[in-house]
């Protein structure tokens, strides 16, 4: 029978929906795959400074960020870049925070200056550090569409605006930092999971290790989560509590999976007694997870939708917003800690796709500097019906705050 009317309507409007969405990937078969490129990775490897050893000389490094990397280098030019291929291995090394742009610059134009350490002595370097900073340490693990330049930037911008005292690790994963990539960028991520949890084993069980602050943003979170779960069950000594405080930026994970998985192992009694929580920044208006939403079928835990729309007709004839999140796990009750905290960044959503706001809205900056130096209900938000979830307010249209100031703080 053919469809006639309002059906037809719904039936195109609907292709037409999907047609937009798919535009994107349908591009991205158009476009060229990941090439290996004219030159052999070996050679951008093979010159000394990319694999320097115990016995090679250095002098002392002045750069104030720590990074490792399964990034391809480039040790071919007069300055060590890092590609967008995997590497043959994985690398330490320190680096300086991006100068400040000018007009005339380009983004492709901007390097980063690095140097790469022989791993034994980049722990020793970083323990002393570590040690004078009563053993508190953050790593930041980036997302999709990044270079090292943008998550070098961001590295550096998260630890002027905590104003953190201890040595910051950035963990640079071979993203392709193009948006048509997205698929590329899921497969390099999982790939590089081994050499990620590896690295945060052996950061635990540093004798220096106190407390690791661990952010991350995106698709970060996907190779996060089951890192500190591996940790957790690994552990040589039986304690992985150091992994105190995890922070997930908009994250690119499963809800559900989250509820069934990450919540009940990462987030068991013992370790929430021993200060473990973790706090998720969402949004509804988060453009990218929208996508995402939609490519992988259900919500992000990132992005509130309500997948079940009985709960969602609940909820607005409860007259609450119609945003569904992750639950706390069923046994937080009995522990006078707050195991998961949602906070909800929805009202002052900045930027062209909202997936960003801790770096770029001066409420949620505020908020997340205070959840990185350890507060757990900073000043500004408002409760909801949910006790482990809040919202930052709407800023009040007389109010104008410096939202670059405020988020970029000391630039």
């Amino acid at each position: 029978m053919p469809m006639t009317g309002p059906l037809m309507s719904r039936h195109f409007a609907s292709k037409a929906k999907w047609a937009v969405l798919a535009l994107p990937w349908l591009m991205a078969g158009c476009v060229t795959p990941v090439e290996y490129g004219d030159i052999p990775h070996s050679a951008y490897v093979a010159p000394e400074r990319c694999n320097p050893t115990a016995a090679t000389r250095v002098q002392q490094d002045d750069r104030p960020f720590f990074f490792v990397t399964s990034r391809l280098p480039n040790c071919l030019t007069e300055n060590i870049s890092l590609l967008h291929h995997r590497g043959d291995k994985v690398r330490y090394g320190r680096f300086a925070g991006p100068q400040k742009a000018t007009e005339e610059t380009d983004e492709d134009d901007r390097s980063i200056s690095l140097s790469f350490s022989e791993s034994q002595r980049w722990w020793t370097e970083l323990a002393g550090q570590m040690q004078a900073a009563d053993g508190r340490v953050l790593v930041y693990v980036h997302g999709f569409r990044e270079t090292f330049y943008t998550s070098s930037r961001d590295t550096a911008q998260i630890a002027r605006l905590a104003n953190f005292t201890g040595p910051v690790i950035q963990y640079s994963w071979p993203s392709q930092g193009a948006l048509l990539k997205y698929p590329v960028d899921e497969t390099n991520m999982y790939w590089d999971e081994r050499n990620f949890r590896k690295f945060l084993m052996q950061l635990a069980q540093l004798q220096s290790t106190k407390e690791i602050i661990l952010v991350s943003h995106s698709l970060g979170a996907r190779l996060v989560l089951p890192s500190v779960e591996y940790v957790d069950r690994n552990a040589s000594n039986g304690d992985s509590s150091v992994i105190s405080n995890i922070i997930l930026v908009s994250p690119d994970v499963d809800t559900q999976d989250f509820e069934r998985d990450a919540a009940e192992e990462i987030l068991s009694a013992r370790r929430v007694r021993n200060d473990r929580r973790i706090t998720v920044y969402a949004s509804l208006n988060d453009r990218a997870l929208s996508l995402s939403d939609d490519i992988h079928g259900y919500p992000r835990l990132g992005r509130p939708r309500c997948f079940d729309p009985f709960e969602a007709a609940d909820l607005k004839a409860r007259n609450l917003p119609e945003r569904c999140y992750a639950a706390q796990p069923k046994y937080a009750e009995a522990i006078d800690k707050l195991a998961l905290t949602i906070v909800d960044t929805t009202a002052i959503s900045r930027g062209r796709t909202g997936h960003s706001n801790y770096l770029l809205s001066a409420p949620a900056c505020r908020d997340f500097a205070a959840v990185v130096n350890g507060e757990r209900k900073p000043p500004g938000r408002q409760a909801t019906h949910l006790p482990h979830v809040f919202v930052l307010p709407a800023i009040p249209k007389d109010e104008k705050p410096d939202h670059l100031a405020i988020c970029r703080r000391n630039q």
